[in-house]
Order: C-alpha cells, then structure tokens, then sequence
C-alpha cells in the first residue's frame, strides 16, 4: 500500500480490463513479486521513490478495477491522474476493445492532451498468445504514435521501463507547461509596455 508520508510528484492510473495484469505489472514494478492468482481489484493505491534520468520523484500508482460496476472510482483517479497506462492482454483479443472507450473518457475529462502508454501484458505466455505485434502497433498510430510495450509481469520484461516512459511523458508536459506559461506572460507584458507607451505619447504637447 501508498506511503502516505510523501507527496507525490506524478500520479499513474492504471486502466484496462478485468484479468489483464494491471495488479501484477503494479506489484512486479513496486515490490518486485509477481501476483500468480488472479483477485479482482477494487481500489489500491501504491507510492514509490524512482529516479529517472539522474532525477528523483515520487510517483502515485492508482490500480483500477476491470468491472463495470467501478466505474465511478475510475473517473475520480482520471480526474487525478498525470499519466495514464492501458493495458490489455496478448492472450485475449478482446481485451484490446476495450480501451477504446477508456481513452476517450480520459481525453473528455482531462479536456487535454496527457500521457498515455499502450501496454500488450503476458508476453511470456507464448503458446497462448491471440495478439500479434501489429495490433497493439496499429493501434498505438492510430492514437498519435503513443508509446507501446509489449510485457510480462511475471518476468519483469519491460515493467521498469514502462513506468519510466511515463514519468518521462510527464516531465516533458510539465516543461512544456512552464515555457508556454512564460511566453503567455512576456506577450502580456509586451502588449502592456506598448499600451503604457501609447499613453504617454498622448501626453506628448508640441509647443
């Protein structure tokens, strides 16, 4: 569970459907254990210190439930969320329909372009797999070229790097933020340098 003694920098929703490996990437990327049955999450909520790039920060792992009767709880974490991981099955097909719906509820919530990872988990389970490589990559164009995993929770294949991408997508948006916020503020003093200017031209009297 969450340390609740830090605050945390970057908040991440994990989203998908039921059975999909939400719990287990989020417990292989915090603690390093692997969840082999399958219990129908709830709610939880985990927090960990990670350095990226030389930097630390304290990041937020909100774990979705898959059910429908959650969904409410999924709209208060996507409200709070910084980043947003989705993530479906290689071993079902169907679960790839699914977030469809889950992105467009993100992007009319948030009302803004945030950080989304496409993530293809069971990568190991090979003999089952019903998801060929092309459908998590086409996928992942047709969103905008999002960045796209293919995982295993058992393993640990690509759990790390998945978790960094999205502290690295947030970085970024937040720079991005602070520059524009800036220029905003340069325009608007410009504009007011020039209006003060007008002002005292008019004051100008030619004798």
């Amino acid at each position: 569970m969450a340390d609740k003694d830090d605050a945390a920098d970057i908040k991440i929703v994990m989203l998908g459907g039921g059975g999909v490996g939400k719990s287990a990437l989020t417990l292989q990327f915090v603690k390093g254990e692997f969840l082999s049955t399958y219990d129908p999450t709830i709610e939880e909520t985990y927090r960990k210190t990670m350095e990226v790039d030389g930097l630390k920060s304290v990041i937020e792992i909100m774990d979705t439930a898959g059910t429908e009767q959650f969904t409410a709880l999924k709209e208060i974490y996507m409200k709070a969320g910084n980043a947003f991981i989705l993530v479906f099955s290689l071993t079902h097909l169907g679960s790839v329909n699914e977030l469809g719906e889950l992105r467009e509820q993100i992007l009319r919530l948030k009302g803004r372009k945030v950080p989304l990872i496409l993530v293809g988990n069971k990568s190991d389970l090979k003999a089952d797999r019903q998801c060929p490589q092309e459908v998590g990559a086409n996928l992942s164009r047709l969103w905008g070229k999002i960045p796209y995993y293919e995982a295993s929770a058992r393993k640990g294949t690509n759990v790390d790097e998945i978790f960094e991408d999205a502290v690295r997508q947030c970085r970024a948006m937040e720079t991005s933020t602070q520059l524009d916020k800036k220029k905003r503020k340069e325009g608007l003093a410009e504009i007011r340098g020039k209006g003060r200017m007008g002002l005292d031209s008019k004051k100008c009297v030619v004798m």
